[in-house]
């Protein structure tokens, strides 16, 4: 496959040429290819240029010297603390004053305790100094590189946010047509394996879901119960598409505590970038955050690489691959909304819209059909009649089809005529 490069890229590449004003960060769900874009905005730079700084990995070997010393052995550990941060910062500035501009990347910012207080002052010393230096950082924790950021960053850095990936971006890469983005998901290293479903099922379970739930939930967070997190987590893929509220959930779960438990480890696994509980849209806020979240995969690999299903049993089984459909959508609005759109859904009785976007005073319906026919909608005739609304939006059914519909950001829906 030739080497694909996401937007991000030249997004990035733009911020490294101008004069380091703020910090960069992007920060994302695990396996989106973070890491992959900062190096190929620093290789556009040219070497001698950057240097790069994985937290999490081991020290690099080093060479040696002497007739009977191997040609390499590794180089003590040494502790990944804020102390060491201040080290390999206080180089880059040394190579920045060398050379003019010089670019210094921290991956897995999050896993140095203190982080955000020792790049602040940092930071802050750089600015009074005018040092030429950009300082990129990278984590995979969204919910801890977001508090860390907000809370002693503020004002300091600009967001390159890094999500699933989409559908023409699968597509692009790895030749996918619909049906196979469906089952297989948005994981480029998943996506290598999907002539094999038990090495690609193996690999998204392993390297993927395993990943992030321990090192970027359980390691980094209080979790006082991981079991019922991890089964919240299963409980999420089993339902995606559905209401489920939290008194259901907790007749599903063993130990559960008490629904403000759930509620928080749903927003834990929210902030990976495994499974969301998509709120109810109402005029009201209260009832909007006491409503019953409809819970929806952010990756369907999530999904269907536990299902236990292969491709051809999964599109064989038409209310498992409606559920595919819907939670397809759902992850695509989530994934690609834009700060200030609301994804929510609504109900009353047995009347339903699957998703609504909101921005600002503007509302779009979107309902999701994965039949042949379309069929009486009277959710969105309902809705319609009771909410004042920008536009509403068929998938499927004769309305938008599903690959143009997932062609195109949330926001579209409020911009285009």
């Amino acid at each position: 496959m030739p080497r694909y490069e996401r937007s991000q890229v030249a997004a990035l590449g733009e911020r490294l040429a101008e004069e380091p004003h703020r910090l960069i960060t992007l920060f994302g769900p695990r396996q989106t290819g973070k890491t992959t874009i900062v190096q190929q905005a620093l290789r556009r730079m040219g070497p001698g240029r950057s240097r790069y700084l994985a937290v999490d990995r081991p020290p690099d070997p080093v060479a040696t010297v002497g007739p009977f010393a191997p040609t390499t052995v590794l180089s003590p550990p040494r502790a990944r603390n804020v102390e060491w941060l201040a080290e390999r910062w206080r180089e880059a500035r040394d190579e920045a004053a060398r050379r003019g501009r010089f670019v210094l990347v921290f991956d897995e910012i999050q896993k140095i305790r203190g982080w955000s207080e020792a790049v602040k002052g940092l930071w802050d010393a750089d600015r009074a100094d005018g040092c030429p230096l950009h300082v990129v950082l990278l984590g995979s924790a969204p919910l801890l590189m977001q508090s860390g950021l907000t809370e002693s960053l503020a004002g300091r850095f600009e967001a390159v946010p890094v999500s699933h990936w989409a559908f023409a971006e699968i597509a692009d890469a790895f030749d996918f047509d619909v049906d196979h983005f469906l089952y297989f998901g948005a994981y480029p290293g998943a996506a290598r394996y999907a002539s094999n479903t038990d090495r690609w099922r193996g690999y998204v379970v392993g390297s993927i879901v395993e990943p992030n739930i321990e090192r970027d939930i359980l390691a980094l967070t209080r979790v006082d119960k991981p079991a019922l997190l991890r089964r919240l987590f299963e409980l999420g893929t089993d339902y995606s598409g559905q209401l489920l509220s939290y008194n259901k959930m907790l007749g599903q779960l063993q130990d559960a505590g008490n629904t403000t438990t759930l509620a928080r480890y749903l927003r834990l696994l929210s902030g990976a970038g495994l499974v969301t509980g998509i709120p109810k849209h109402s005029n009201q806020p209260y009832r909007t955050r006491a409503s019953s979240p409809k819970l929806c995969v952010l990756n369907t690999a999530l999904m269907t690489a536990l299902s236990g299903y292969t491709f051809d049993e999964a599109r064989a089984d038409r209310t498992f691959w409606g559920r595919i459909v819907e939670s397809a959508v759902g992850a695509h609005l989530c994934n690609t909304a834009t700060p200030g759109i609301h994804v929510c859904y609504w109900r009353e009785g047995p009347l339903e819209v699957d998703f609504v976007l909101r921005r600002g005073l503007r509302t779009v319906a979107v309902e999701v059909k994965s039949g042949l026919r379309r069929g009486r909608l009277r959710g969105l005739e309902a809705f319609e009649g009771r909410f004042a609304f920008h536009r509403s939006v068929l998938v499927g059914g004769g309305g938008v089809s599903l690959a143009d519909f997932l062609a195109v950001p949330a926001s579209h829906w409020f911009d285009a005529e």
